[in-house]
């Protein structure tokens, strides 16, 4: 082989050279007889500067739109350089097709209007006989010192390359395992859709891909089932419906009219409980998870438009099945609905027991005898009942709060928790450990002078100028009242009564421990159930040195320290009393 302008001067290649010439898109030389396509920069003059070595045997092929100039491998000759004018890159040959080619009449191929050359044809054979570097394999390396009459059709063995692809396609293709992945994605979704394996139509060759499907370019398109339509109907279809059910139902309960039942129920009562700190929308939620309302939203709308839905309080409340929201409310707004107990301050324990057996449905009397028969087992601390003359052991240990009722509730279970609460209350202020500091004998002492003040006192203030008239009247210089507390709250206590306007010689003739207008000293035991407001108290009291009290008007208490301002007080509060009867 000779290197193409060898010497000082390179002249321009001969046309009698076989390699002269525009070798087509399929890298073979042109038909004799007809005239090449010569690159211009051939024919521009050479510079020798800056030489550079060739490569011997090139093993790509640079890939170029059709239309543009392509330059072909020259031969070399050893001890010779190409000038850097023609130099092309090492590893890449340009093709370019000729324009005046004739369309071959076999294994041909069309791209972009123009018919492509596999080189599979009889072109093969007249580049043989022209061209020496003909039917060689532009991706593999020349034999060296072979003729070219020896050079095989390596397009025609088992082993060999594909055909050259037309110029669009002239990218490298991607690694076997690449294609093979495609092929098993491709025929995957057959399998699917399709209802199992390739159609019969898809056999076909892809253009020298060795019969493999390529899935990314060209090929039939594929086949579809009836069966994959059907199915895909079935899907958005489905998708379509829930989508809508779901918009409708989201509308409907966001701006249609709540769903409500009409009327005051059915003759079926279930007992409704709501904990402490639910909001409306809570309370909506139970109420229909009960089944007594038809939605939560209901409710919140009738509790909102009704002045007292704001007030519904926390218990347990009967009520019947299927009612309507707006009677639902009406209903819990009414405290005497409402399952619950409440002992408010000072109530004496009569009257707790009664209020439990209305409440729990029990005979009249079942929660005072039970009180009594189980006095010990019910949770009273040990210095609770230590005197034989209390009327009601009990007495000053149902701490007053409310008390939820549930279908278990029972009157021992109340009495226990009523007590239980009252011990960690008075365990919590020290009542045990502050007795003897205030000059009384025992805790329970304590007990009892908070509920006195809480009976005749209505605030706090009032409850430590109480107790501490307590104190003075308990002390042995007590020289006005002889020691006697003198209160009427424990003659009431006595009579189960509440008045202010009794007779007050005959309270005073009358013997009952309880009665302080005739014995001397603390009742036996409590005459209610005192607050922690009034035990607090009790245990301060003002220091004031009062002796003695009277609200003149009802609602304001006036202390005094002396007898005769005392004196002074009740006559004007005894004026006032026959004025108000018409006397």
């Amino acid at each position: 082989m000779t290197e193409y302008g060898g010497g000082p001067n390179p002249q321009p290649w001969h046309p009698d050279d076989p390699l002269y010439g525009d070798q087509g898109w399929t890298g073979h030389a042109a038909q004799q007889g007809q005239p090449p396509y010569v690159d211009d920069l051939q024919q521009q003059p050479q510079h020798p500067h800056y030489p550079q070595q060739q490569p011997q045997h090139p093993q790509y092929v640079q890939q170029q739109h059709p239309g543009q100039y392509q330059q072909a491998p020259y031969p070399q000759a050893p001890q010779h350089q190409q000038p850097q004018q023609h130099q092309q890159q090492p590893q890449y040959v340009q093709q370019v097709p000729h324009p005046q080619q004739q369309a071959p009449q076999q294994h041909q191929e069309t791209y972009g209007g123009q018919i492509w050359d596999t080189g599979q044809a009889q072109y093969v054979g007249v580049a043989q006989a022209t061209d020496p570097y003909a039917g060689a394999d532009p991706y593999a390396q020349q034999q060296a010192g072979g003729y070219p009459g020896e050079t095989p059709d390596l397009y025609g063995t088992p082993d060999a390359y594909p055909p050259p692809r037309p110029p669009g396609r002239r990218h490298l293709e991607p690694e076997a395992q690449w294609q093979d992945e495609d092929v098993k994605t491709d025929e995957a979704e057959d399998s699917f859709l399709g209802g199992g394996g390739r159609d019969g139509d898809d056999d076909g060759d892809d253009g020298g891909s060795g019969g493999r499907r390529s899935g990314r370019s060209g090929g039939k398109p594929k086949k579809r089932s009836g069966m994959a339509c059907l199915i895909a109907a079935v899907v958005i279809v489905g998708v379509l419906g829930g989508g809508g059910y779901y918009g409708y139902t989201y509308l409907k309960g966001k701006f249609g009219a709540a769903e409500d039942f009409a009327g005051s129920g059915t003759d079926e009562t279930v007992d409704v409980e709501i904990p402490k700190g639910a909001g409306l929308g809570q309370m909506g939620r139970i109420l229909k998870d009960k089944g007594v309302v038809a939605s939560a939203q209901a409710f919140v709308n009738a509790a909102n438009a009704d002045p007292k839905g704001k007030s519904i309080q926390p218990g347990i409340y009967p009520l019947k099945k299927k009612m309507s929201a707006a009677s639902v409310v009406a209903l819990m707004t009414d405290p005497t609905k409402l399952r619950v107990i409440t002992v408010t301050e000072g109530m004496r324990n009569a009257t707790v027991y009664k209020a439990i057996d209305e409440k729990l449905n029990k005979p009249a009397g079942t929660t005072e005898g039970i009180a009594k028969s189980e006095v010990k087992n019910l949770g009273l601390p040990a210095w609770a009942n230590n005197d034989p003359k209390i009327m009601d052991p009990l007495e000053g240990f149902l701490y007053p709060m409310r008390y939820d009722l549930t279908n278990a509730s029972t009157p021992e279970s109340l009495l226990k928790q009523m007590v239980k609460n009252a011990t960690d209350k008075y365990t919590e202020l020290g009542v045990e450990g502050k007795a003897k500091s205030l000059g009384l004998q025992n805790p329970l002492q304590v007990i009892t002078v908070a509920s006195l003040v809480n009976a005749e006192g209505k605030n706090h203030d009032d409850f430590r100028k109480m107790s501490e008239v307590v104190y003075n009247r308990l002390k042995k210089t007590n020289d006005v009242t002889n020691q006697k507390i003198e209160f009427d709250s424990t003659y009431n206590y006595i009579k189960n009564q509440s008045e202010i306007n009794f007779n007050l010689k005959e309270a005073q003739a009358f013997d009952h421990p309880y009665n302080t207008h005739h014995v001397k000293g603390l009742p036996p035991g409590p005459i209610g159930n005192p607050s922690a407001d009034a035990v607090s108290a009790t245990l301060d009291p003002d220091h004031g040195g009062w002796m003695f009290f009277v609200s003149v008007d009802g609602n304001k208490t006036t202390f005094t320290k002396t007898y005769e301002e005392h004196l002074k007080l009740v006559a004007e509060f005894q004026e006032r009393q026959k004025q108000k009867n018409g006397g």
